[in-house]
């Protein structure tokens, strides 16, 4: 079984990873764009084979590492 996280900065938290891509995109032209929220994204190969399981694993894993909770949102996917 596989799982997605994606991991995002929360609304409010500064992001100049974000501010740094949209400047460069009106620099190559693309005028069109009024912000970026840059993230990431984390596949796992998962052994587990009941959906419900493996969704509860993988907040535990987000809660304790893959995602500081603090500033950063996230979201899982069971595929």
């Amino acid at each position: 079984m596989k799982a997605r996280v994606t991991v995002m900065l929360k609304n409010g938290v500064l992001d100049p990873q974000g501010e740094a891509i949209r400047h460069a995109l009106g620099t190559l032209g693309f005028a069109g764009v009024e912000g970026v929220r840059q993230g990431k994204v984390i596949e796992l190969d998962l052994s587990a084979t009941d959906k419900a399981a493996a969704e509860t694993e993988v907040k535990a894993m987000c809660e304790k590492m893959l995602a500081n909770t603090v500033i950063e949102s996230y979201r899982v996917e069971i595929l």
